[in-house]
């Protein structure tokens, strides 16, 4: 296949650069660092000679006619914002690939069947809209519901008006939704986030299935009080409840590791009110994230911890109060397009590896358009979210030739 190496690998250094200053690698959604990556982006798009434009959702989308008509479009692409302080080349890789393999198709005078489209999703990292991901990719899915337009962020800007912000018509989301079967395929390259294929000398990752996520808002409040005068056994320390919830939750989630589907959980967020070196702690806000290949595992374990915590924070005097932020269930890769990566891969001389994503991605929430799947390549010691996060260029060329490849054969295989 066609793959510029060294074009991909400067656009992809060209596009990690477009960072925070005093944070790298940091280009968050919804700000102005993410404008400035989203309009490079859009010209490389354009002057790759692809049909450029943003959808009702915020998506940016770069399309490559087919040769048939009537044949619903193949897409591939990822994502172009980050966590904080990480993500230099997670999501912006499968965006990068992708464009490096429609401009290929098109400096060489080709086209498949299907039309192409290369796909830059919006915000798929947790945004600070309630820790809502996946939000280009919900609103393409006709997932992003009116209840998640009205979330607001600290400083009072609401969701509607941050994908107006971006370039999106917030009005048309509903409205403008695909629908089920409206995709040919949907194909993303990604780091692999892990140290799987690393450790086993494997360059190629074919992506068994997406684990689910839960998140839930969980709240424990007791009473703010000074912190000299208020004698120990009379207090009601909400952070004192908080942590007996936190290490429950680990050894509960611990538990699991021996599972053929382990769970993980994390509190990854954590708001301490009134937050003072002289106060009782009165009032903590946390956010419990909970993933797992087991969906019934994900959504029964928030309940059940708090349930088993409660006489403790009983005890402590202390109310708890958990609700639910977001919950999105596993999702298997296709096998005609695993089959196609392996395909792919054996042709460009590639050893894979199967392996499930610990990770989300908008892939869950396109299966609900059409099949998906995905490749992973290897990265350094398995950083990812991490200012470490490191990767190749040999891996990038080995990935983008068989994302390449792959599109190839499910042109010729796919109605």
């Amino acid at each position: 296949m066609s793959i510029d190496q060294s074009r991909l690998w400067r656009r992809l250094e060209t596009l990690s650069r477009l960072t925070d200053r005093d944070r790298p690698w940091t280009r968050r959604s919804f700000t102005p660092r993410f404008l400035e990556g989203r309009a490079w982006l859009a010209a490389e798009f354009r002057a790759a000679g692809l049909e450029t434009g943003i959808d009702a959702g915020g998506n940016l989308i770069g399309r490559l006619e087919g040769t048939e008509q009537g044949l619903a479009p193949i897409l591939i692409g990822s994502h172009s914002d980050t966590v904080p302080s990480g993500g230099r080349y997670d999501g912006i890789l499968g965006v990068l690939a992708a464009l490096e393999v429609a401009q290929g198709l098109i400096e060489n005078g080709e086209r498949r069947r299907h039309p192409l489209e290369v796909v830059d999703f919006l915000a798929e990292e947790p945004s600070e809209f309630e820790g809502l991901s996946c939000i280009g990719s919900r609103a393409m899915s006709g997932a992003l519901t009116p209840e998640h337009l009205a979330l607001r962020r600290a400083d009072g800007m609401s969701l509607e008006e941050g994908i107006a912000y971006v370039g999106g018509r917030p009005q048309d989301v509903a409205g403008s939704a695909r629908a089920p079967g409206s995709i040919a395929a949907y194909l993303e390259l990604h780091i692999e986030q892990g140290r799987v294929l690393e450790s086993e000398a494997k360059p190629i990752g074919i992506v068994t299935d997406i684990v689910g996520i839960r998140r839930e808002r969980i709240t424990v409040t007791g009473r703010a009080d000074h912190a000299g005068a208020t004698p120990m056994p009379l207090r009601s320390d909400a952070l004192v409840g908080a942590a007996r919830l936190i290490e429950a939750a680990y050894q509960k989630a611990m538990a699991t590791s021996g599972d053929a589907q382990p769970l993980v959980a994390t509190f990854g967020k954590i708001d301490v009110s009134p937050n003072a070196a002289n106060a009782v702690p009165g009032e903590v806000v946390m956010t419990l994230e909970v993933r797992s290949g087991n969906e019934a595992a994900v959504s029964a374990f928030g309940g059940a911890l708090v349930r088993e915590v409660q006489p403790e924070l009983d005890a402590l005097r202390l109310k708890v109060k958990a609700e639910p932020i977001s919950n999105v269930a596993p999702v298997a890769c296709a096998t005609v397009i695993r089959t196609a990566i392996a395909d792919a891969s054996r042709a460009c001389g590639l050893g894979t590896r199967d392996l499930p994503s610990g990770a989300g991605h908008d892939g869950v929430f396109v299966s609900r358009l059409g099949p998906i799947g995905m490749i992973f390549v290897p990265c350094r010691d398995g950083r990812s979210h991490a200012p470490e996060e490191a990767i190749e260029p040999e891996q990038v060329a080995d990935g983008a030739r068989t994302l390449a490849g792959a599109v190839k054969v499910l042109d010729e295989r796919l109605d």
